[in-house]
């Protein structure tokens, strides 16, 4: 059966439903390579099925798990997939020109609100963030089947200021402070109202996309849940993998 189309039938089922969208359109300028940084190697495979491997978790019983990426990059992932003999079940979906119209599309790709998904979650999560661990994953599902929107976020390490006019700055009680991470999970009828409404410049994650509608519960993240962006976030990547 074609990996784009299988669903998780292999995991734990949960009630209500869990579903996965990942999210994997960068084209990685910063990190200077020849291909987009979902599809670079990390151990040997490809970011990406780090990253599909981590809520393949049989303990999380996702139902369903859709990979969005570009148009024209869903068949390097087929050809990689075969590659790699990834069989984790999995949608492909091709994404939009922003993140926003991309997590749209994800959420199109999963099942109708019925009796039978009623009050299904679905937890959206950064393509390249390889790393998340499993209990992060499980703690943001069970966030949101209580609150309804739930996401990870750690405390930042370094001191922080606000800029003011003239290059002046005032620091900031950073204890008050959250640097946001994915998995962002949510009650999936909730999330798909969010993403009814219009597209705004200021979003910059799915929880600023529900904000308006519903208040996001943050739960505690991992620093080594880490975004790849630039060679050195992946030799760090690499690094703690060895570390297990």
């Amino acid at each position: 059966m074609d990996s784009s189309t299988q669903s998780l039938s292999h995991s734990v089922t949960q009630s209500p439903p869990r579903y996965a969208i990942l999210v994997a359109g960068g084209q990685g300028s910063r990190m200077g390579a020849d291909r987009p940084k979902q599809f670079l190697p990390l151990a040997g495979e490809p970011v990406l099925l780090h990253t599909l491997r981590r809520f393949a978790a049989p303990a999380l019983g996702v139902a369903d798990l859709v990979v969005v990426l570009p148009f024209d990059e869903l068949q390097t992932w087929r050809e990689l997939a075969d590659k790699h003999e990834v069989t984790i079940p999995h949608r492909l979906v091709a994404g939009g020109a922003t993140r926003w119209a991309s997590v749209r599309a994800g959420l199109a790709a999963l099942p109708p609100e019925t009796e039978k998904t009623a009050g299904a979650l679905v937890a959206v999560h950064d393509g390249v963030r390889p790393l998340v661990p499993e209990a992060v994953i499980e703690a943001t599902y069970r966030a949101a089947a209580l609150h309804g929107a739930a996401a990870a976020a750690v405390p930042p390490r370094d001191s922080v200021r606000l800029l003011g006019a003239g290059g002046t700055s005032s620091p900031l009680d950073r204890r008050r402070l959250r640097l946001m991470q994915t998995p962002q999970t949510f009650d999936l009828a909730l999330l798909r109202r969010a993403y009814r409404l219009p597209e705004l410049s200021t979003f910059t994650d799915d929880a600023s996309v529900v904000d308006d509608l519903h208040p996001v519960h943050l739960v505690e993240g991992d620093y080594r849940n880490l975004k790849i962006t630039t060679p050195e976030d992946l030799l760090l990547a690499e690094a703690l993998l060895g570390f297990g």
